[in-house]
């Protein structure tokens, strides 16, 4: 390979790079609300957990 077509694919790749990391630090509205409805469902969880464990603890 000459040093010309290694430079070239040593750009190509530090923009992919560059471009990738670009891309995974903007948050966009359906990330937001995605994020949102997991903390929605985790929360759901952790009140149907301790709504069993209260019913648990009244059969006691």
């Amino acid at each position: 390979m000459t040093s010309y077509a290694k430079r070239i694919l040593l750009v190509l790749c530090f923009s992919g790079s560059l471009f990738g990391a670009l891309g995974c630090e903007q948050e966009g509205p359906a990330e937001r609300a995605g994020e949102r409805v997991d903390e929605s469902m985790e929360q759901a969880g952790e009140k149907m957990e301790q709504a069993g464990e209260d019913i648990q603890d009244s059969a006691n």
